[in-house]
């Protein structure tokens, strides 16, 4: 194995609640899984990466194929502190990956490992834990904590986030509150962006019948106040109505910087920084018929990436990048800020506006989906196939992507065209 990387827990607590555990703590059978996948990438021939290493091989390498071993291990172990019911839960996976043309690397995280007390209506837990929030399949704008990556090829237990959590429930209704990532609320750098902010976050959930409600609240060390709702509705016994809205006072983004132009320049323009006030909002629907078939629909709209202008500037910059003549201009400076152009890909959405389709059906033991994400503002899409079979000791999953579109949409320009997912997983 050529790196191993544990991260390390923030909170004091979990430490001290570790050394309480009785001996007689008692635990739950190990369980797990073992996987097996291959995924086979085809590089685009589209965009400023695939200019870049036309111009300067080796500068920006397109995306490799990989065959990727994992093993996930789950582990709760319970007892008691006097009448107070503990329990520590944890989570280790494990990797190997070899990359078609690169070395093997081999990775060890904990995905989770928190202590919980439960003290009747009220429950504290303090660790690394995977919490996700809000009602969107697709985008989720009130996830606060997780913040997890949405519609990847193959579903796996994400990694959670250090965190101290108090909550409370009772039959129609919920409380939640969270100091996520405290370790880091006097950290003001690039590390402590996004998913890695520190933040206090709140959410109330209430049951009115067939209709959930629910509100968030968040505050982040640097982004400031952030206010949300969602709601999801069980109109009928086959159609589901849902929706979510989230209103930021700041946001972290992508800035250019406009000295830049259309001429290269020694540095790279897209940098990392806090913006202003931002809107996020979703609306969806689903139904299921007496089959297992099911139909989703949702739309939208995340203020948090770059305006329509922002990418049409973008598409200007990199199509002049790309005529400057070599020489008198170098090719490695061509080469260097057409790869920088790739920068503002890392994004919760490419573009502000989406449509996003998902045709699914489900007769036993199959699972079969078909869904498309298409940005109306270029006509951008990325078309996913998915294929399970769920057996007694094994499950088999296939999946194909293709991003496409016109040779200006950000989709098109990915730096992936194609991926093909085949993997088996044997549960234990």
């Amino acid at each position: 194995m050529r790196s191993l990387s544990i991260k390390r827990l923030a909170s004091v607590a979990l430490a001290a609640g570790c050394a309480s555990f009785a001996v007689q703590a008692e635990g739950e059978t190990p369980s797990g899984e073992l996987r097996l996948s291959w995924t086979d990438r085809s590089a685009s021939s589209r965009g400023p990466l695939a200019a870049a290493e036309a111009l300067q091989p080796g500068i920006a390498p397109p995306p490799a194929s990989a065959l990727l071993a994992e093993a996930e291990l789950r582990h709760m172990l319970r007892t008691r502190l006097g009448a107070t019911p503990l329990s520590l839960a944890g989570n280790l996976w494990l990797g190997h990956q070899h990359a078609e043309g690169r070395a093997s690397d081999g990775e060890a995280r904990v995905n989770e490992l928190h202590l919980s007390a439960d003290f009747g209506a009220w429950q504290a837990s303090a660790g690394k834990k995977v919490l996700g929030w809000d009602v969107g399949y697709g985008f989720r704008p009130n996830d606060f904590v997780q913040q997890e990556v949405r519609r990847t090829l193959l579903s796996s237990t994400p990694e959670g986030r250090p965190l101290l959590q108090l909550e409370r429930f009772d039959a129609d209704s919920a409380l939640s509150l969270v100091w996520v990532n405290p370790q880091r609320w006097s950290a003001d750098d690039a590390a402590s962006r996004g998913a890695a902010e520190s933040a206090f976050a709140w959410r109330a959930y209430r049951r009115f019948g067939g209709l959930d409600a629910f509100g968030f609240a968040r505050h982040g060390a640097h982004t400031g106040a952030s206010i949300g709702s969602a709601l999801a509705w069980i109109a009928t016994d086959e159609l589901e109505l849902h929706g979510s809205i989230r209103l930021l006072q700041r946001h972290d983004g992508w800035r250019f910087s406009p000295a830049a132009g259309d001429a290269p320049v020694a540095g790279n323009p897209w940098q990392p920084a806090t913006l202003g006030h931002a809107t996020q909002w979703l609306v969806g629907a689903s139904w299921t018929g007496l089959q297992r078939q099911g139909v989703l629909l949702e739309y939208w709209h995340d203020g948090t990436t770059l305006a329509d202008a922002d990418w049409k500037r973008w598409n200007a910059r990199s199509s002049a990048l790309k005529r400057l003549p070599s020489p008198p201009v170098p090719a490695a400076a061509k080469a260097g800020n057409l790869a920088w152009q790739a920068t503002p890909f890392n994004a919760q959405s490419l573009r502000r506006d989406n449509l996003f389709v998902r045709l699914s059906w489900q007769p036993e033991p199959w699972q079969l989906a078909f869904d498309a994400l298409i940005t109306p503002a270029d006509r951008g899409r990325m078309l996913t196939a998915s294929l399970q079979w769920q057996g007694d000791h094994w499950r088999l999953n296939a999946a194909v992507r293709i991003n496409g579109g016109p040779a200006e949409a950000v989709i098109a320009q990915l730096p992936t065209r194609r991926s093909v997912l085949l993997a088996a997983t044997r549960p234990f």
